[in-house]
């Protein structure tokens, strides 16, 4: 059974700090397979072959079954496993990163390179985005034409969200909701339209919203 919600990094994209004359560049991608995320980290270190290190983490799964750390001749435990630290904490699921490292001349020792690496990923996910997605279905409300305003003005003073309107020989408004949610809109919308809807649950799919 699909997660009724989850974070995960909003997509590609990357950010760069730099620490003591040392270049960190966090590169972050969403995965769904392990052969994913290592396709991902090998392009960055093709990109980035000549930088001193490419450390990487992941976490995929539901129940986050994969997750792996990188050190990329880092001292160990240095570099992927604060990394992956991040990830944890955020709660994020298939999601990958890599953070290049362009040595600046001055060493960090192990306490600093810890909070560089972390803090590469911690600002990168800050400035890439983290979104929740949740299980949603797409709800077909169809009603006779003249009860479309109504319909429409109680879905934009609500929490749903529209998802578009096709107008047939009836108007069938569709709207997003939580799977959770789906008894309640149903009662709902039999409400505004005094039971004259007819009401039907069509496919299901992720809603995705910043966080």
């Amino acid at each position: 059974m699909a997660l009724a919600t989850y974070h995960t990094v909003k997509g590609r994209g990357e950010h760069e700090i730099v620490i003591q004359k040392s270049r960190f560049i966090a590169f972050f991608d969403r995965v769904e397979t392990e052969k994913d995320a290592q396709a991902f980290i090998d392009r960055i270190k093709k990109e980035h072959w000549n930088a001193n290190h490419n450390c990487s983490a992941y976490m995929i799964g539901e129940r986050d079954e994969i997750q792996k750390a990188n050190d990329d001749g880092e001292p160990s435990g240095t570099a992927g496993v604060p990394m992956l630290e991040v990830l944890k904490k955020r709660g994020l699921k298939d999601t990958v990163v890599v953070v290049t490292r362009y040595f600046g001349g001055i060493k960090l020792g192990a306490g600093g390179l810890i909070r560089a690496y972390g803090g590469a990923v911690s600002e990168g996910l800050n400035a890439v985005g983290v979104v929740k997605r949740s299980l949603v279905k797409v709800v077909h409300t169809e009603v006779d034409y003249h009860w479309l305003g109504k319909v429409e003005h109680a879905l934009r003073e609500s929490p749903y969200q529209m998802k578009g309107t096709e107008y047939l020989e009836q108007v069938d408004v569709q709207t997003y909701v939580e799977v959770d949610d789906l008894d309640a809109f149903e009662e709902w919308m039999t409400n505004i339209t005094n039971g004259q809807a007819k009401i039907r649950q069509g496919e299901e799919t992720y809603l995705e919203t910043l966080v």
